[in-house]
């Protein structure tokens, strides 16, 4: 049977059966993870087949990995490695994803700087931490495996966590907050709660979300859905709600499309001033979120009754890269930070709109230039993986929501 690349391990069916074999021969004998959370994903996949088959091919999503550019080398495409699927989810192909691999090269002087992609077992913090610190990462020639079952499931201890407690062929034990977003927090939150940041979503998701009462979802409930099946199809174990292991986000239409929606008014009947509203209904944390090279442009044309363009706009929504909004100003500063590259790309770029917060109405006026007549106003929004790539570059945006409104423009 043909065989698939995983974050570059080779995997067919008939190393999972065989992997299978082993777990099931040693319940007798408790299983042990002497490779730590680089213990491959292939390994847990034997016994828990449908889990793994989500995660790392991500079966029951619409994932799809698309290629970028390297900023410095404009028009220079940086794709997945040969085998690795396409279809992967974002922690299947952590270990192998070219952007931070060469991000760390370019940006932080080959610093592992990534240990969100390679981390050590670590016990589940405090879910009300005022300051989240990163979790330690693996020695640099574990680096490769990335993130693995074994990244989240391993404690420090050597056994499995989980929501349930379980008979198993390895040391298994019950731990609530993996269902719920503290689970999340090291890797999806850096330092103190900075608003407009990057690397914020869990402190995003506990400051704006939750703590207001916006509503009672954890990460796991949106990124992680349930079904109700098997843990482990050949063993006797119940049939319960399970979530599925997808971390659907920016590679996923329809988890893009469900964050936020938008509307255009025209405050003013007859005359030219527009305002839009950008309304963050479907996300339980800032939009766009993450890595500061995350981006959502808003791109506006005005049309008249022959349809010929004749007024155009555009916002650049995106977070920022450190602790204060990027600006042209600092660039010359920012050039003598250890962090050089990265911080003056962002500078580069200008002051732009930060991310819209959990259960925010954005409102962006515009008074485009128009005479009398009839016209029709076109809005949309894109949502870019790296916008520090030339802004021509498409490849690796998606756009998101689109909407119209016919207007008037009457005299004086």
């Amino acid at each position: 049977m043909e065989k698939r690349t995983v974050s570059g391990l080779k995997v067919g069916f008939a190393a999972l059966l065989a992997t299978a074999a082993f777990a099931a021969s040693a319940m007798a004998e408790e299983m042990a993870f002497p490779e730590g959370t680089a213990t491959p994903s292939e390994t847990c996949g034997g016994c828990h087949k449908a889990i793994y088959r989500e995660f790392a091919f991500g079966f029951g999503s619409d994932i799809h990995y698309k290629p970028t550019t390297i900023p410095q080398k404009e028009g220079e495409k940086i794709t997945m490695p040969a085998g690795v699927s396409a279809m992967a989810t974002a922690h299947a192909f952590a270990g192998v994803e070219p952007y931070p691999i060469h991000a760390r090269e370019a940006e932080e002087e080959g610093k592992s700087c990534n240990v969100c992609h390679y981390p050590e077992p670590f016990a589940i913090p405090d879910i009300n931490i005022a300051e989240m610190t990163k979790p330690k990462g693996r020695a640099k020639d574990k680096e490769k495996v990335g993130i693995t079952c074994a990244s989240c499931h391993l404690t420090p201890e050597g056994k499995i966590r989980g929501p349930h407690s379980v008979a198993a062929p390895h040391g298994t034990v019950a731990d609530p907050a993996i269902q719920t977003s503290a689970m999340c927090a090291y890797c999806h939150s850096m330092g103190k709660r900075v608003v407009g940041k990057q690397t914020q979503t869990f402190l995003e998701w506990r400051e704006d979300f939750s703590k207001p009462g916006l509503g009672k979802q954890q990460c796991q409930d949106c990124h992680m859905p349930r079904t109700t099946r098997k843990v482990a199809e050949d063993f006797d174990n119940p049939e319960r709600p399970v979530s599925r292991h997808l971390w659907t986000g920016g590679r996923s239409q329809q988890r893009l499309a469900s964050a936020l929606s938008m509307a255009i008014s025209q405050p003013e009947e007859g005359k030219a001033g527009l305002t839009f509203h950008l309304i963050n209904i479907g996300a339980g944390h800032s939009v766009p979120t993450g890595s500061n090279r995350r981006a959502i442009y808003l791109n506006v044309e005005v049309t008249d009754k022959k349809g010929k363009k004749v007024a155009t706009k555009e916002w650049m929504i995106a977070p920022s890269y450190g602790n204060r909004p990027d600006d042209k100003k600092f660039l010359e500063e920012d050039k003598k930070r250890p962090d050089a590259v990265a911080a003056s790309q962002a500078d580069a770029q200008g002051p732009h709109e930060s991310n819209i917060r959990a259960g925010e109405e954005r409102i962006l006026p515009w008074a485009p230039g128009l005479k009398p007549g009839e016209y029709t106003v076109k809005a949309r929004l894109i949502y870019d993986l790296n916008r520090y790539n030339a802004r021509s570059f498409s490849g690796d945006q998606t756009e998101i929501n689109s909407t119209t409104l016919a207007v008037k423009i009457r005299k004086g």
